[in-house]
């Protein structure tokens, strides 16, 4: 059973004009076997939070803690939370031009493990977390992500999560610019990779058409860099209803 717990979290950008606040007091703990989903409007600092956890230098904390089993996450570098057992799959996967995907994922593996798997043992265990996901096996030659469409970038991302099995598994927005038949079957992988472990998910999303394949156990809306409202998986029926003006003009006035 693992916890990610994050407290009273404070975090600025800096821009032209001085340091912004963009994370205002952000209170919330992820459970092994959870999915949370974050939801709000544009510019609420919904990616800032998931970019914060997983130590992008762009962001500075400015107070609270982030914590995972108890460990300090904002006292180690990028890859020992990694290592840890923090994953993030990406809004806007970055290209790698001239590492090929099997090189790059038996990499993160053999570093998420301590150790490299073997050469018959790791084909055989990508070639059948590709298949799962409706992966060509030629796929594994390619540069990562190079001249990937998006929904290639993001079963790339999936794929990732299903081999190295993470404690707390952040998706930024996984389901942005997929189709239909893609948002299948990238969501299937995800249920996949929770149900083949304990892993406890941050979902971050404008939308609530993933939540129709990904069951969320909690729903917290974002508003302003804050969380303004918790619930169920009800509260996404209502923002799919209602949108999110009601929470934005309650935002403003307090």
């Amino acid at each position: 059973m693992s916890t990610l717990e994050i407290r009273d979290l404070h975090v600025s950008v800096d821009t032209d004009a001085g340091a912004r606040e963009i994370l205002r007091g952000v209170d919330l703990t992820v459970r092994s076997g959870e999915t949370h989903a974050i939801m709000g409007p544009n510019g609420s600092g919904k990616s800032t939070l998931a970019y914060s956890i997983a130590g992008h230098p762009k962001y500075t904390i400015t107070s609270g803690t982030v914590t995972l089993d108890g460990e300090d996450v904002l006292a180690m570098s990028v890859d020992e939370r990694a290592r840890a057992g923090l994953f993030l799959a990406m809004q806007y996967p970055v290209e790698v031009p001239g590492v090929s995907v099997s090189n790059f994922l038996r990499t993160s593996v053999t570093a998420v493990r301590g150790e490299a798997p073997k050469l018959r043992t790791w084909i055989k265990e990508m070639r059948t977390a590709m298949d799962d996901l409706s992966m060509d096996p030629a796929f594994a030659e390619r540069s990562v992500n190079e001249g990937f469409s998006g929904g290639e970038k993001k079963r790339h991302e999936i794929l990732q999560m299903q081999l190295l099995q993470p404690k707390i598994a952040i998706l930024d927005e996984t389901d942005s610019g997929l189709d239909v038949d893609a948002l299948k079957v990238v969501s299937e992988g995800v249920n996949k990779v929770k149900a083949s472990g304990d892993i406890g998910t941050l979902l971050i999303t404008h939308y609530t058409r993933i939540l129709r394949y990904i069951k969320p156990d909690f729903v917290h809306v974002f508003v302003d860099g804050r969380i303004v409202a918790e619930g169920g998986a009800e509260l996404a029926d209502e923002l799919e209803a209602n949108g999110y003006d009601t929470y934005v003009k309650a935002a403003a006035s307090a």
